[in-house]
Order: structure tokens, then sequence, then C-alpha cells
């Protein structure tokens, strides 16, 4: 199921590229819950294979993120997020949920904003959940921008720079293989001898 799960996400984003990645990415981030991670995480992989370019992807990947908690904290705002509860309940946006996230937001302030990207309903919800608190716009505006740059920077980053050392150890690897082979096959024969000379039954001078 993982495996049909990934390779649709990774068909997407081949398909459709910085589009995907920017629409999965705003959407997620004013609730609905879309795999806007394994979205940003996928197409840094396809990065660091030359299919896209991470110069370009971070800056969209950003902006896409800060623009869908901004429409989130529009909504939370202006009095749109039951509207948002009732429709989104089916997507697991409950106003259980909503409360929590805004009990945090209401505790720790922007602190919040900055550092709930890197867990999963807090992301979609926390830009609802300021703009109901009625936080100040202007730091809900720095700690969305100071959060998304942190978390696209995070998994961007990382992703694109595994990414980069598996294909280069795929290619080392290839280019190894055959003394890799030869070296399997000594490392066997050794074995092999290794278990026959000192499995053999001794004799009454071995004793």
């Amino acid at each position: 199921m993982f495996h049909d799960f990934f390779h649709t996400i990774h068909q997407y984003v081949g398909e459709y590229g910085y589009a995907a990645i920017m629409l999965g990415l705003l959407l997620e981030h004013f609730g609905l819950p879309l795999p806007g991670e394994t979205l940003l995480i996928t197409g840094a992989v396809l990065a660091s294979h030359g299919t896209l370019d991470i110069w370009l992807l971070l800056p969209l990947a950003w902006a896409a993120a800060v623009t869908g908690n901004t429409v989130g904290f529009l909504i939370g705002r202006t009095g749109g997020q039951p509207l948002l509860v009732k429709y989104g309940n089916r997507f697991g946006i409950t106003r259980k949920r909503l409360l929590k996230v805004e009990g945090f937001v209401e505790r720790y302030g922007v602190i919040v904003i900055i550092f709930a990207r890197f867990i999963v309903v807090a992301r979609q919800l926390s830009g609802i959940a300021a703009g109901s608190l009625n936080m100040h716009w202007l730091r809900f505006t720095i700690g969305n921008a100071v959060g998304a740059a942190l978390w696209v920077g995070f998994w961007g980053a990382l992703a694109y720079w595994l990414g980069k050392g598996i294909f280069q150890y795929l290619a080392e690897l290839e280019i190894m293989e055959p003394a890799l082979l030869i070296a399997s096959g000594v490392a066997l024969a050794a074995g092999i001898l290794y278990v026959i000379w000192f499995g053999r039954p001794r004799g009454r001078a071995d004793r």
C-alpha cells in the first residue's frame, strides 16, 4: 500500500512538476489533509536527480506554504472556520482538533506558528487557529515566513542532499560492481574452505 502511495506521488510530481508541489502545499497549509511534506521531499529528490531545479523548487515551495497558511489565517479571522469544519469533517478537519491547536497557539503564540509545520495536524490548522484568536497580523506574518523557511529548508535540503548521496552511491556501486563481485567470491570461497577445514572430523593427534 505504501509503495503504491509513494509511486503515485512520484508520478504526480514527475508529470506536473512545480505546479503539483505548489498546489499540494498551498491546499495543505490552509487545512486540507494532503501529503505536502511528501510532495516537497519527492520534489527535492527529483531535483537531486536533475529532473527539477532545487534553487527554483525551494522558493516556490516556501511561497506556497506561506500563501496557504495566510489563507487559513484569513479564514479564521473572518469567522469562516465553522464552515470549514462543517465541510472538512470528512477530511479530518474536526472542531476538536481545531480547538486543540487553538489552545497551543493561545498559550505559546507565534512560537507555535513557527514550529507547527513540523507537526502534521498543527501544520494544517495553525493559520486558522491564529486567525480565529485574532493574533496580530504582523506577528503572524513573521512567524509564518520564518516557519515556512525552516520547514522547506530542512526537508527540501535534507531530501536533496540524501538524494544526491544515494544517486552518487548507486553510480559508484555500478562502477565498482566487478570488483565487489570478485571480492565477494573470494570471501565466499574462503568461508567455505574455513568451514570444511575446521569442521572436518579430527584424528587422535588433533585431540
